[in-house]
């Protein structure tokens, strides 16, 4: 049984930590290639499995990824094309119904920023297409001039004009953080803490963010099985992983984005996650 698991030219030999998820899948008798997801000499349609891990370039290129994950059998697809579609835009934090959710509007247009940061007082705006904190911003008054460059261009993440979202500040993130829960089968599997540095909002490495594996704290995690059980009446089936990623908002914990399409597993803190992810792939290998 052959796997396929799909990087990006920038990461060819997989995701930072690869090595323990070659590790565990070698171990389980796995014969798996890392192959990048838009190399034309690759036969994605020879694999038993297709594995979405490090395709970190989706965001630039939604079309081309989206039209590429479409083109593979569903059926040997984790998580599936269409559950990409759905989590590639933004716009999905408006659709969650009950699950408690960092406020978010959508906003392309003078009149649908102002409003958000009128409503909000402090808003974070930031492209409905995109990864890794790019193109994000803070404003407060619905005048400011980078709201007008905003709307006329994005240096990121083309095309031009967004469209976008606006959030309040979740000012916790200064002080205690955002929360990343894996949920793998349907079952949380660990928890990782992420702190941004200084004045920065953004707790991704490159902006200078720190992350580290702590103990499960059952009141986040049972946030994060909700949203799990919510993805499985929306699209009809259990997904096979959803990296849930969560703010404390008020007094209670609510989620800041589902990441379903390529979360990454931090390895290279957290090998042991490569165990689960193992067991997930030899499990639909069956």
């Amino acid at each position: 049984m052959t796997v396929l698991i799909a990087t990006f030219d920038g990461m060819p030999d997989g995701e930072p930590g690869f090595e323990a998820l070659d590790a565990a899948l070698k171990a389980r008798d796995i014969d798996f290639t890392w192959a990048v997801w838009d190399d034309p000499s690759v036969d994605w349609a020879a694999a038993d499995l297709v594995a979405v891990r490090s395709t970190w370039d989706y965001a630039t290129r939604a079309d081309e990824f989206l039209a590429w994950a479409r083109s593979l059998d569903q059926s040997r697809l984790l998580n599936g094309a269409d559950v990409f579609a759905w989590n590639h835009d933004k716009a999905y934090l408006t659709d969650l119904g009950p699950i408690p959710t960092v406020p978010t509007r959508l906003a392309s247009s003078s009149a649908e920023f102002g409003a958000a940061i009128t409503e909000f007082g402090t808003a974070v705006v930031k492209p409905r297409v995109s990864a890794g904190g790019a193109g994000l911003i803070i404003v407060t008054d619905p005048l400011d001039s980078r709201l007008g460059q905003t709307l006329r261009s994005h240096p990121t993440y083309p095309p031009v004009g967004g469209p976008w979202i606006a959030q309040p500040l979740v000012e916790s993130v200064r002080t205690r953080g955002e929360v990343s829960v894996f949920v793998l089968a349907g079952q949380v599997i660990s928890q990782v803490d992420k702190l941004p540095v200084g004045d920065e909002v953004r707790v991704h490495e490159e902006f200078g963010g720190a992350s580290e594996p702590v103990d499960i704290d059952p009141a986040i995690a049972k946030v994060a099985l909700a949203a799990n059980d919510w993805l499985t009446q929306r699209f009809g089936r259990e997904l096979d992983y959803v990296r849930v990623d969560l703010l404390s908002y008020g007094d209670e914990w609510v989620v800041s984005e589902l990441e379903a399409i390529e979360p990454g597993l931090y390895l290279d803190i957290l090998p042991a996650n490569a165990e689960p992810f193992a067991d997930l792939i030899a499990a639909r290998l069956q």
